[in-house]
């Protein structure tokens, strides 16, 4: 019978197999990564990034428009209320877009839903740029909703898209171009945002509404690469296409293995339609899967990397660091930060997730301990220069795990049906998560002040307690072999190996 046949080994754990090679297989991966990592995450931490420099710029235009169209000047709360409004806008956008990225995905397919994503980014950039010549500060804000939205999406389609196309032994570093985009973003915003460039008074527009060359660069580039092949064969059913996206993706002579994994697990599946996000919680199968999305997003925001921005630039003005040249010292925390996600990508397939992700929210904890030391005795001299050491320890420490490993997690812990709805709940609780840390965070400073980091400790603390007792490890194991992994947390015992992945789904039916 089909359901008692052994299939071959395909994980980590076969014995006697080739040793998987972490050279890529075609170029077309490759650049298909960066044609969609251009137009997705790259606009994420690009867009974080520029709101920064023209801050008082913004509030000068929202003064001089208030004032010419109610004749009275703006009254401080009034305009703390405005600049608020345009800052927090951008995450509930986000939010939104975490849920529409989910649909989209399903119903435009990856590479469908991030072409048409662009169409948002534009008009926001149109928006934000004529907002200062028209005196309407309302566009300003629409445009950084509607860049919200474009970004909300984007998180969701990109990572899902490449972490579908990569082969099980590159998956990880492939899905790691997610971060090492939004980190360039974060630093390319930085570098754009300087007085000399376009943080000046009279760029700021063009500054924000600089979010459409990205948008244009993928719209150009990512037509010529094929949509994803487990959407293709398990969402549409159509083998041919399938086929062919998987031999110009692995290349001809390599696609075969790939292609009876995605066969594997569409007989698995057994023609199961993609599920809604509230369908998951339902589905005693994907408890602990779910319980980690929730979880490490919320880990990844709430584990200080906001404060230690927040305290970069006191932190560096008191090692001695003339004012003026601190917006360019700043400019090596996102350099630090790209760096590690670039490193995080290269050691992902050797080590391990599990292993990066781990150590990284052990050594944030550690980082914590010793940045609120050094902030403590602070009068000493040797304390700034140990507080700016801490502060880089500590990015390093948040990309080379939390940082790059969280996004790669929510693509292997589901199979092709819940996939989708993972991602939306996974975006969902980063922007809530996100968007609860600006509004709370300047409220733990002023009462904690350097001891806020002590809070973060306690939770870098509790996220890395349950990474080992809960996650295992994922590197080079199909996405059915990882859920198997987890069936003996969320049924009480596991699934015999030598059982085929048809017999598990029909053992689990049982279940219900």
């Amino acid at each position: 019978m089909e359901c008692c046949k052994q299939h071959p080994a395909t994980g980590s754990g076969a014995k006697g197999g080739p040793r998987a090679s972490h050279k890529l297989p075609t170029w077309t991966l490759f650049l298909a990564m960066c044609a969609a990592g251009i137009g997705g995450t790259f606009q994420y931490g690009y867009n974080v990034s520029v709101i920064n420099a023209p801050t008082e710029h913004i509030h000068k235009f929202l003064n001089e428009s208030w004032r010419e169209r109610h004749q009275a000047a703006l009254n401080p709360n009034m305009l703390t209320l405005l600049w608020s409004t345009v800052a927090s806008i951008f995450s509930l956008g986000g939010l939104f877009g975490a849920h529409l990225g989910g649909s989209l995905a399903i119903r435009l397919g990856r590479k469908g839903g991030l072409l048409t994503n662009n169409s948002i980014a534009i008009l926001a950039a149109l928006l934000m740029g004529i907002s200062s010549p028209t005196g309407l500060f309302e566009l300003l804000i629409v445009g950084r909703f509607l860049i919200g939205l474009n970004t909300g999406i984007g998180l969701c389609l990109q990572p899902l898209y490449i972490g579908e196309a990569a082969p099980k032994h590159l998956r990880g570093m492939m899905t790691m171009g997610s971060s090492i985009f939004l980190t360039g973003g974060i630093l390319t915003g930085q570098v754009v945002g300087l007085r000399e460039l376009l943080g000046g008074e009279k760029y700021w527009p063009f500054l924000l509404s600089s979010c459409c060359f990205p948008a244009f660069f993928q719209l150009l580039a990512l037509p010529w690469f094929p949509e994803s092949p487990r959407y293709l064969f398990i969402d549409k059913g159509d083998e041919v296409k399938c086929t062919q996206a998987l031999k110009r993706f692995h290349g001809p002579l390599q696609y075969q293995m790939e292609m009876e994994d995605i066969q594997r697990e569409r007989a698995a599946l057994g023609g199961e339609k993609p599920k809604k996000p509230w369908e998951l919680f339902a589905d005693r199968s994907v408890r602990w899967q779910l319980i980690t999305v929730f979880l490490m997003p919320m880990g990844q925001q709430l584990s200080g990397i906001n404060a230690i921005y927040f305290y970069a630039s006191y932190v560096f003005a008191e090692a001695g660091i003339p004012p003026a040249e601190i917006p360019y010292v700043t400019l090596g925390t996102g350099a630090c930060e790209c760096l590690t996600a670039l490193t995080c990508g290269l050691l992902i397939e050797s080590m391990g997730r599990r292993r990066l992700i781990l150590g990284g929210y052990a050594l944030m904890t550690v980082w914590c301990v010793v940045l609120t030391c050094s902030l403590t005795y602070k009068t000493h001299p040797w304390a700034p220069y140990l507080s700016m050491a801490s502060i880089f320890a500590f990015i390093l420490s948040f990309g080379l795990g939390p940082g790059g490993v969280t996004n790669i997690l929510t693509a292997e812990l589901f199979t092709q049906s819940s996939r989708p709805a993972a991602y939306m709940i996974a975006g969902s609780m980063s922007w809530l998560s996100f968007f609860t840390v600006g509004m709370l965070f300047p409220f733990i400073v002023k009462g904690l002040k350097q001891y806020c980091f002590l809070v973060f400790l306690v939770e870098c603390f509790l996220v890395a307690i349950f990474i080992f007792l809960v996650i295992p490890e994922t590197k080079n194991k199909t996405f059915l072999e990882i859920k198997r992994e987890f069936h003996k947390l969320n049924f009480g015992r596991t699934i015999p190996e030598h059982k085929g992945e048809v017999c598990e789904r029909r053992h689990l039916s049982c279940e219900f």
